[in-house]
């Protein structure tokens, strides 16, 4: 605890989806993933992100990642969402914060994240400059239930620890 009794350390959460449109990959975790389809979305639809920015964005208490970069927005029209992640972490690092720990899961039947989730996590912990060992991205499926399960889309979620 600091001298105002407030902890020094805050969590949030943070959760993305998008549904499967034309293409012929996804981008998660910053990494392009190949896939039969594409994303329907007004950046690059990376979910991973997409869901750790608004984990950071939570336990910082400043919104959500659409407040911060609205869809409505030409600028981040295809934006890369790499810059959506340096944006996060540089109001927690001016805030007098550092990333303990992020944890993402994504969930989807396909494309297959385990190949890719070392990669992701490199991506991950260069642009949030932390070692990789802070950096969790693991997958599961909806068991072929829901949008997720019946292969319209995908999403991921996040939790994130930050310490003073």
């Amino acid at each position: 605890m600091n001298m105002q009794g407030n902890l020094n350390i805050r969590i949030g959460q943070g959760f993305d989806v998008h549904a499967f449109g034309e293409g012929d990959h996804v981008m998660l975790g910053g990494v392009r993933v190949p896939h039969s389809h594409g994303v329907v979305a007004h950046s690059d639809g990376d979910v991973v992100i997409h869901a750790l920015c608004d984990a950071l964005l939570g336990a910082l208490a400043l919104g959500d990642i659409g407040q911060h970069f609205p869809p409505s927005d030409p600028r981040w029209k295809d934006a890369d969402s790499s810059a959506f992640l340096r944006h996060c972490d540089a109001l927690l690092r001016e805030r007098g914060w550092t990333l303990g720990n992020a944890d993402v899961t994504v969930i989807c039947e396909r494309p297959k994240v385990g190949p890719h989730a070392q990669a992701m996590r490199e991506v991950l912990a260069g642009v949030l400059g932390v070692a990789v060992d802070a950096i969790s991205v693991k997958a599961t499926t909806s068991e072929r239930l829901g949008f997720t399960g019946r292969g319209e889309g995908i999403a991921a979620q996040a939790v994130v620890l930050l310490a003073r």
